[in-house]
């Protein structure tokens, strides 16, 4: 696969220490770009505020953001748990746009890119908050991608799950028989997509090769989602 030309782009990484992060951070830099890579928290309006100001002219946004999901029945999901996944993932993402959109409309270019969940693509048992949070996320994008399509700015998710990450897939998940089994049986291409090769069609999105995908949401998942 030949590699994305990111060459003078500018290319803010949320969590660029966790889910997607390294893997994207590594790529993307290697295709040429810039990359703000942050760690700091998304928790608050004027965290995400300050985080766009000091970052000075961003060509790309890349919303990297996950947290570990629970595994609660729906009956005994808390309040505290749901918010805390919308607070994590959905408020992030919609402070983040509202901050960077401006300077973008007004040079009439840009693109935001979410790293998100197949989650929201198919029923998962016991994963009900976790995919609501990330159903927000690709409604989001949605809409945001088709209202700003004519600034020339592109809005657009990668939906993804089998996945080699940290977060959700660390090593001694992988380690266990039982996974590979599932594996094998669950998803299609029978392995986990590797970091690289997700990593990389992130950097092709971010690219100008892509100016024509609007509010678009990509499995990336193996086959386990369509």
């Amino acid at each position: 696969m030949t590699p994305a030309d990111l060459t003078g782009k500018r290319i803010l990484l949320t969590q660029a220490d966790a889910f997607m992060g390294p893997a994207l951070h590594a790529v993307l830099s290697r295709c040429g770009a810039q990359v703000v890579a942050d760690t700091g928290s998304l928790e608050s309006p004027e965290a995400v505020n300050q985080l766009v100001s000091r970052s000075g002219q961003i060509d790309v946004l890349v919303a990297n953001l996950g947290v570990p999901a629970p595994s609660t029945a729906v009956v005994e999901v808390s309040d505290d748990e749901w918010r805390s996944m919308f607070t994590h993932m959905v408020d992030p993402l919609q402070q983040l746009t509202r901050a960077i959109l401006p300077a973008m409309i007004e040079r009439q270019r840009g693109k935001i890119l979410l790293m998100g969940s197949a989650s929201a693509l198919r029923g998962m048992k016991r994963a009900s908050s976790y995919s609501a949070a990330r159903g927000a996320q690709l409604a989001y994008v949605r809409a945001v991608g088709v209202e700003m399509a004519r600034h020339n700015i592109q809005i657009n998710a990668i939906a993804q799950n089998f996945v080699d990450n940290p977060t959700y897939f660390p090593a001694e998940i992988q380690a266990k028989p039982a996974f590979q089994e599932r594996l094998q049986r669950e998803v299609p291409l029978g392995r986990l997509v590797s970091a690289e090769e997700d990593a990389q069609f992130a950097a092709y999105l971010c690219s100008d090769a892509a100016n024509c995908f609007v509010g678009q949401i990509f499995p990336v998942c193996g086959g386990w989602a369509d």
